[in-house]
């Protein structure tokens, strides 16, 4: 926060520190104490940097407020009188909806950025929000600001395109950045410690991305369409504002870390607003068994049989063993001889995966494989959440902006909205009529691919040496982008990586729905594989379990890459 406001020209600092896990344990601290349910990092840092902002007059937007906006505005207020610093307070509120989903720990709809809109255009200085769209928070700023009304679909689009850039931070400034070696050399960047994006926004709906003067980092059209693709699937990337459509988008190298975003057309958002739902969803422990040297595989077998037989008293609801070989034969380190097996239990009763597997697992100690022992003796079980998300029609939601003075401003819902599974069917005719959309709903078709290089010599190679990556979690799907940074590299991988070959390189995904969407003017493909990460990432279904490096897995196996791309 500090580094934002000191290190150049800002008029609105937002923040995002929501995600699906982050709301599960706000809920859990909301059961153990009725007034928490924010995140309190925010008040830390807002405590050093108050009296700043004020100085500068930058106003601050921040979805912080978790599952109690109300009661972080009155924190925030209290810590305003304390340093004497004069600031309006807003909130918006409206997203609760756990009352009506019985047996979940909290269930929050998403809101768009209109409740933002209204406190900043009241005079707001800090507005804090619950659950909404992490693109919400600089939406709402640049409608304030401009002037925009809910029907000027291109601009909003624009704005979310822009927000949906920045929630992530430095993954816009090379931070978690697929080329991040070679860019060292093209841009000299400190990647030690990027800077923070900011977005220059225009009326028009266009914007630059950029970041501050010398902070590290770098901003590239490579960044950006990294970011793009992040936790997105197809064309549409809906919202309850507006639904921006990602084929439209055109990225431009203005000058050194600037990149300009224009191009993006709207359409109005679908009836019904997404709801996370978290839940808490039993007990679970695991133990990792080191197996060194010889006989990997027998000696897996030996101690999974002897811990079944352990457990069968009193077996739990689910378990899973995976062995994972990563030893090497005559390794010259013990930990490079060495495999890991690991037993994940799931019950709903606490004793049946605590004790029971602890027990089993210690007294196992002297008596099975030789070379016996454990990453970590297995605890008493801790509770794990399950994540999904429903839907709901838009006046299921109270959304209010509660401003400053205590008036409460109702946000009416989109009037116009758009069901998205009706296909036009003459879309996309030709690639250069993506700037001619017309104004109709529904799933798009595939647009035409690029015509395939001629034929010539191959090497078998990595296809992260040709292509870049950047994967994510939403709730138990996972989503991988890919993008090459040439016309001919485009024309390569458009054809060669099908649903098919994505299911070759990725075993995991060979009996999963998995789909392909294709973003020609990012040179992009995006898979959505679903079920890949269970109940989502509070209940670690897999070793990576929001993900995060699926793309970097996909980009180091091999496949047959045209000598010309190398």
């Amino acid at each position: 926060m500090r580094s934002m406001l000191t290190g150049g020209e800002l008029d609105v600092l937002t923040g995002d520190y929501l995600a699906e896990l982050t709301m599960l344990i706000l809920g859990r601290d909301r059961l153990k104490d009725p007034g928490a349910g924010y995140a309190r990092t925010f008040l830390r840092q807002l405590e050093e940097c108050l009296g700043l902002a004020h100085e500068r007059g930058v106003r601050i937007v921040a979805n912080a407020g978790g599952l109690n906006p109300a009661g972080l505005a009155d924190a925030v207020r209290k810590l305003a009188d304390r340093l004497g610093v004069p600031v309006r307070v807003a909130h918006v509120e409206g997203d609760d909806l756990t009352a009506s989903h019985p047996g979940s720990l909290a269930a929050h709809a998403y809101l768009g950025g209109f409740g933002i809109a209204a406190c900043l255009r009241e005079g707001a200085d800090i507005v804090v929000t619950g659950r909404v769209t992490d693109a919400a928070l600089v939406m709402g700023p640049a409608a304030a600001h401009f002037g925009w009304g809910p029907g000027e679909y291109d601009r909003l689009a624009g704005a979310v395109v822009a927000g949906h850039v920045l929630e992530c931070g430095a993954q816009a400034t090379g931070g978690n950045y697929a080329f991040f070696h070679a860019s060292r050399h093209d841009h000299g960047g400190d990647l030690r410690r990027p800077g923070f994006p900011l977005a220059e926004l225009h009326e028009d709906g266009a914007c630059v991305i950029t970041k501050h003067p010398g902070t590290g980092g770098f901003v590239d059209v490579g960044t950006v369409t990294a970011q793009l693709l992040y936790e997105t699937a197809g064309a549409r990337y809906a919202g309850p504002d507006v639904t921006a459509r990602l084929d439209t988008v055109r990225l431009t190298q203005d000058a050194p870390d600037r990149v300009r975003i224009e191009g993006v057309r709207g359409e109005a958002p679908p009836p019904t607003l997404k709801v996370g739902v978290n839940r808490l969803g039993g007990f679970r422990n695991e133990v990792a068994f080191v197996l060194t040297g010889l006989d990997i595989e027998a000696k897996a077998a030996l101690v999974r049989e002897q811990m079944t037989d352990a457990l069968a008293k009193s077996p739990p609801a689910e378990v899973r063993w995976d062995l994972v070989r990563t030893d090497r034969p005559d390794a010259p380190t013990e930990e490079m001889a060495s495999a890991l097996l690991r037993l994940v239990v799931r019950d709903t009763d606490q004793a049946v995966v605590g004790r029971a597997l602890s027990g089993a697992a210690v007294e196992l100690a002297l008596a099975s494989y030789p070379g016996f022992h454990v990453l970590a003796p297995p605890g008493k079980g801790s509770p794990y959440g399950v994540f999904e998300d429903v839907y709901v029609p838009h006046g299921a939601v109270d959304h209010v902006a509660v401003l400053h003075d205590g008036r409460r401003v109702p946000v009416p819902p989109a009037h116009d909205t758009v069901v998205l599974d009706e296909v036009p069917d003459t879309l996309h005719e030709v690639p250069d009529a993506l700037h001619e959309i017309p104004d109709v709903p529904g799933e798009l078709p595939e647009p035409p691919e690029p015509q395939p290089l001629p034929p010539g010599p191959t090497k078998r190679a990595a296809l992260g040496l040709v292509a870049g990556a950047r994967s994510g979690d939403k709730g138990g799907n996972a989503n991988v982008g890919v993008w090459v940074r040439t016309d001919d590299a485009w024309r390569w991988l458009a054809h060669e990586l099908t649903v098919d070959r994505f299911r070759q390189l990725i075993p995991e995904s060979g009996e999963l729905k998995v789909t392909r969407h294709t973003l020609p003017n990012l040179r992009a493909l995006n898979f959505v594989v679903e079920g890949i990460l269970g109940e989502g990432v509070a209940a670690q279904h897999r070793f990576d379990p929001q993900a995060k490096a699926l793309g970097e897995w996909l980009r180091s196996r091999h496949l047959d890459v045209p000598e010309t791309l190398l």
